[in-house]
């Protein structure tokens, strides 16, 4: 089984998902609706996503229910708080021989196989990030011991449709979320702050966010298609007591390079917060 062949079924049709659908369907040799999107009960939603990309949908429970018991592989989207009641109300309909991808933050393999009531269930754990929706994303990946190699596989597949992945032990997840999980918002923070620095210096809003872009993704580009280190290229445009070398200074000034290290590893932190949030949760309705 390949990923062009292999059933899908996503239960949960938002952002997220969609990215990954969006990715999955623009694949030259796969049929579109072999993937099946479901959701509580926003048809409309999943309409929008049949007329997209081609995919097929469920809307009552009896289709539901056949497209995820039926399903190579159940890909499950909820947003964190709904993750217990999600799991539990799918649970039954799963098998041994079926994948189960989450891509619901800070959830656990354990915590889904205590709210699944199983051990057996191969989970692969996934951080995906939102530039997953223009193909640019980068994913960190985790598995069950339950996980077959060609199960592996067809995951890894999955999140290089939208992007890269890195395979990681499922206890730096936290730490890849704090990189390139909430990552974007960091640099969209710095570029929020050099368009205002455009500004008042003088540049018109337009001009200011043309050029902080073209910058942004051309240092970008530079990192990937030289290879070299950003501290390489950095030294490389530091001139001696020039413009970059002041900006730089006033940069440290302000601690810049230890408050976005310390940003990262905040929001790792935080990531291990909701996970034991949500692992309590559940272990407090496993003893009810």
């Amino acid at each position: 089984m390949s990923l062009t062949t292999a059933s899908i079924t996503f239960v949960g049709a938002g952002s997220m998902a969609e990215a990954i659908v969006r990715g999955l369907a623009q694949q030259p040799d796969g049929d579109a609706a072999r993937i099946t999107v479901l959701n509580r009960q926003d048809t409309a939603r999943l309409l929008s996503l049949q007329e997209s990309y081609g995919v097929s949908y469920a809307a009552d429970t009896a289709g539901k229910n056949s497209a995820i018991a039926d399903a190579d592989i159940v890909v499950v989207a909820f947003k964190p708080k709904d993750a217990i009641e999600g799991l539990r109300s799918i649970a039954s309909l799963l098998k041994p021989s079926q994948l189960l991808v989450s891509v619901i933050a800070g959830l656990s393999i354990a915590t889904i196989e205590t709210i699944l009531g199983t051990s057996d269930q191969p989970i692969a754990r996934t951080m995906p990030n939102t530039s997953s929706s223009i193909g640019l994303g980068a994913t960190g990946i985790s598995f069950s011991s339950s996980v077959t190699p060609e199960q592996q596989q067809l995951a890894i597949d999955m999140f290089k449709s939208t992007g890269i992945v890195s395979v990681v032990d499922e206890s730096k997840l936290d730490i890849v979320t704090g990189v390139s999980g909430s990552g974007p918002a960091y640099i969209y923070y710095m570029m929020e702050a050099m368009i205002e620095g455009g500004i008042r210096g003088g540049l018109s809003p337009e001009a200011a966010k043309e050029l902080t872009v073209q910058t942004v993704l051309g240092a970008a580009q530079m990192v990937q298609l030289t290879g070299e280190n950003p501290a390489d290229l950095r030294r490389k445009v530091t001139s001696p007591n020039g413009t970059t070398q002041a900006a730089l200074e006033t940069m440290d000034a302000h601690q810049f390079s230890e408050g976005v290290t310390k940003a990262v590893l905040r929001s790792a932190e935080r990531a291990g917060e909701l996970g034991e949030a949500i692992s309590a949760q559940a272990s407090a309705v496993e003893t009810k």
